[in-house]
């Protein structure tokens, strides 16, 4: 094949989104040419980038000693490529691992193809009977919640997870936040066989959402104070875990109170700011909680060599392919052509509509 032109999503300037192009080669050998059909917006993520809160505009991440130094700024206008939830067509496949014609999920993102090289990059083969645009969900969003619940199963079994969803079921969960990572937190605990599980979000419109799905809602505080109130074993009260996937200070403090004693908080949120809401004096202290951050690229430790990305996605495939249907009904609230992404995006910032799994259709 012949150089082609690519399209990317990008941020050209605060508030304002953009397709940024450039020129792409045939596939080496090895490599594989894809069409991208479709590319899930994460907005607690990218939407950083539109309004100048990601911490990389303020600040150096040093990779080597695993700190941020304020005041050396590691990014700057434009970012030409964003996103990490896209599904794609193999069109020109020079590896023997991949047929024209396969549908694959990766993390590449928003542009109108890609050349991958399978020896580097996670591509996860969809099945021929999986509805492509559920792909969005399976490269980076859905591992990131599995991940979550790994941390979970780790927290009861260590190193010895041979089953996702093992440590939380039969228990008493709670996930706060109904976005798309919350969602997926749920449905894995839901398929897990958690004993109890709400999910807690102060929107009514993603609350009916949960509602529709078959999962129990309530706003926060009526979410710990029910754990409180029902939840217990005649003297220890609260949820045995609770997911936090709130960007919200507030959220991982009545993500605290909810607990048992003892109990963790597995926090999956991207904090953008700092956290003056949250009270480490009060029931941290007093009821000694456990908070464990547990993000994409650092699954439990020790359990790295058994469950790894690919694992991960394949999980969420899975998962999918059971419940798949109603996800795509109440989850994927917005299918936007490609070609309006950056009026949408400057659209959303500016009126905020309600909003779950956003999806930017690339082609058909």
């Amino acid at each position: 094949m012949s150089i082609r032109h690519i399209r990317s999503l990008g941020i050209e300037r605060p508030g304002k989104a953009y397709h940024f192009a450039y020129d792409e080669g045939p596939p080496g050998p090895g490599q594989v040419r894809l069409q991208t059909l479709y590319s899930g917006f994460s907005a607690g993520t990218e939407l950083t980038f539109m309004k100048r809160t990601n911490p990389y505009f303020h600040s150096r991440w040093d990779a080597e000693r695993g700190v941020f130094f304020a005041g050396e700024s590691g990014l700057d206008y434009p970012v030409p490529f964003l996103g990490y939830m896209e599904v794609a067509r193999v069109i020109d496949s020079q590896s023997p691992a991949f047929r024209n014609g396969d549908i694959v999920a990766s993390t590449y993102g928003h542009k109108s193809g890609h050349t991958a090289d399978p020896s580097r990059d996670v591509l996860i083969q969809l099945p021929d009977t999986f509805d492509p645009i559920l792909g969005v969900l399976v490269g980076q969003m859905g591992p990131i919640a599995a991940n979550g619940i790994l941390h979970a199963d780790a927290e009861i079994f260590g190193q010895q997870v041979s089953k996702l969803g093992q440590g939380v079921a039969g228990r008493s969960v709670i996930v706060i936040g109904a976005g798309p990572v919350g969602l997926m937190t749920a449905l894995f605990a839901q398929q897990a066989g958690a004993a109890e599980l709400i999910v807690a979000d102060p929107s009514p419109y993603r609350r009916r959402r949960l509602d529709a799905m078959g999962i129990a809602s309530m706003d926060e505080d009526a979410a710990w104070n029910h754990a409180k109130t029902h939840w217990h074993s005649g003297s220890d009260r609260g949820a045995d875990f609770v997911f936090q996937t709130r960007a919200h200070a507030q959220s991982l403090h009545a993500a605290l109170r909810s607990l048992r004693p003892q109990g963790t908080v597995i926090d999956l949120a991207f904090y953008q700011g700092g956290a003056e809401a949250l009270r480490l004096g009060e029931e941290f202290h007093h009821n000694g909680l456990a908070i464990k951050c547990a993000q994409i690229n650092r699954v439990p430790r020790g359990l790295a060599h058994q469950w790894d990305r690919r694992r991960l996605a394949l999980e969420t495939v899975s998962l999918l392919e059971a419940v798949g249907e109603t996800v795509k009904r109440e989850m994927i609230t917005h299918i936007v052509p490609f070609d309006d992404a950056p009026a949408f995006l400057a659209e959303l910032v500016e009126t905020r509509p309600e909003f779950l799994q956003i999806v930017f259709k690339v082609a058909d």
